[in-house]
């Protein structure tokens, strides 16, 4: 072996050394580079997705949580959205999904390996020993050239995965957002019970003080002020409860949205003072409100996807049993993979290679009979998916409605209670009236107040509940009047 030989082999192996190197840092890195030749790779998970009426895709930069800040309620969404780990898990399926698809889009493409060797060999005889150092290379490329509908199976199935993996998203936003909206005025209306409280506790002890001064003028009696007594440590209670409430709540609320550290501590949240909107009411109709669900919600739409590739998958399975035809190219240099020639060795071969099953023990009709079988189960799911469905639209619907009605009747209760203690209140200070009554019309007022405040509470709810449960809700949603 000549100098230059022997140069160049050392070359060539240390090349091949430095990409393999190469590539296994690339592989073990923490970050590996993002290429995608074969665009399988779908644009929202760089751009990120934009909600159902929105004209802005969705971004968790700015999503940060302060606790000087007041939290609104598309804060809260926006933390659901980026900080829940069911959000975060969909964006992994998607991943997952589009490297799958390029995994299919790749075995239409040929493959190419190498590789190097070095050998050493040593020879005694009885004329002496000799020595020789040898050095390999070889180039393979394969190409499937022919198959019976597997590769093309395999890829339509990865794709419908990818559109049923996004589809599944959409449901996981629409569900975060849908809880999120629950927590949020659940919390609020919390905190209203508790002003409610508050505001009756204070008028409890202003009649306590009433009857104080009226038994100081001979006017009351004992047992009366005993009353008001009882009646503002019973407002006391009730103020308690509801501050525990509003804390409960409140607490709920972070670890829905993912503020807990890594302590468990809970942050101070305080929440915005929303005004009281007019009632718009639901101008789509239930049977409007599944007949979308049906064709366009995203849990049915990714159900689907998932019976369509199983399908394909059962194409996939019958087709492995089905011949397959190769084309191979291979180079050596010095010789084959462990079997070392002659310095100087340059052989090329090219090859067809047709392969025919003829018998494997039946494993490829249990595979068959596999992947039939997980088309009936997908076909049970699709069912469960949208039975499940259009159930919540109908049970949030009936809720929506209900609280709609609710509105007025609690706006009246209200403003009827009110009355009631203006009018009760003059005569008690006239004398007209003794305190039973008084207790009465107050005890009245704060159940109206509660009334008015759990209707309000349920109408904002189910309002926008009904749109994330037909799949429908976006940012724009809590800005705007949201009706359908």
């Amino acid at each position: 072996m000549s100098v230059d030989d022997s140069l160049r082999t050392r070359r060539a192996v240390t090349a091949l050394m430095l990409m393999a190197w190469l590539l296994a840092a690339t592989a073990g890195a923490a970050e590996p580079a993002r290429l995608d030749p074969l665009l399988a790779r779908p644009p929202e998970l760089d751009k990120r997705k934009i909600l159902p009426g929105d004209d802005q895709p969705m971004a968790c930069a700015t999503s940060t949580f302060t606790p000087d800040k007041v939290l609104t309620l598309v804060d809260a969404v926006d933390l659901a959205l980026c900080h829940q780990p069911q959000v975060q898990a969909s964006w992994a399926a998607i991943k997952l999904q589009s490297s799958q698809l390029g995994e299919a889009r790749a075995a239409y493409l040929p493959t190419l390996g190498a590789g190097v060797g070095q050998y050493r060999e040593s020879a005694t005889s009885d004329q002496g020993s000799s020595k020789r150092s040898i050095g390999t290379l070889y180039a393979t490329l394969t190409w499937r050239l022919l198959d019976f509908g597997g590769r093309s199976a395999n890829q339509r199935a990865a794709d419908v995965l990818l559109q049923a993996a996004s589809a599944s998203q959409d449901a996981t936003l629409q569900k975060a957002m849908g809880n999120a909206v629950g927590l949020y005025y659940d919390a609020h209306s919390a905190r209203a019970a508790q002003q409610s409280r508050e505001r009756s506790l204070a008028l409890a002890r202003q009649i306590l003080e009433a009857a104080i001064k009226r038994e100081q003028r001979g006017v009351g009696a004992m047992p009366e002020t005993l009353q008001a007594r009882t009646f503002v440590a019973r407002a006391e209670l009730e103020l308690a409860r509801a501050i525990g409430q509003y804390k409960r709540s409140v607490v709920v609320l972070a670890v829905g949205l993912g503020l807990l550290d890594e302590a468990g501590d809970v942050p101070v949240i305080t929440l915005s003072s929303e005004t009281e909107e007019d009632p718009l009411g639901l101008e789509q109709n239930l049977p409007g409100w599944l007949q979308s669900a049906r064709q366009y919600h995203p849990a049915i739409l990714a159900a689907r996807g998932q019976v369509e590739a199983a399908r394909e998958k059962v194409k996939v399975a019958a087709a492995d049993g089905l011949p397959t035809l190769d084309m191979t190219a291979s180079r050596y240099i010095n010789g084959r993979p462990n079997q070392p020639g002659s310095r100087g060795d340059r052989d090329t071969v090219l090859g067809l290679n047709l392969n025919i099953p003829i018998f494997d023990g039946f494993a490829n009709s249990y595979k068959v009979d596999g992947a039939l079988a997980q088309v009936e189960m997908r076909e049970a799911e699709l069912r469960e998916v949208q039975a499940q469905v259009l159930g919540d639209i109908a049970t949030t619907y009936a809720e929506a409605t209900t609280a709609l009605r609710s509105m007025a009747s609690a706006r009246s209760l209200l403003e009827a209670a009110q009355r009631s203690v203006e009018s009760v209140r003059r005569k008690y200070d006239a004398g007209a009236a003794d305190i039973v009554e008084m207790l009465n019309a107050q005890t009245t007022l704060a159940d109206a107040e509660l009334e008015r405040i759990r209707a309000l509470g349920e109408w904002r709810s189910a309002r926008l509940r009904l749109l994330a449960n037909a799949g429908e809700m976006g940012r724009a949603s809590f800005t705007k009047a949201a009706r359908r």
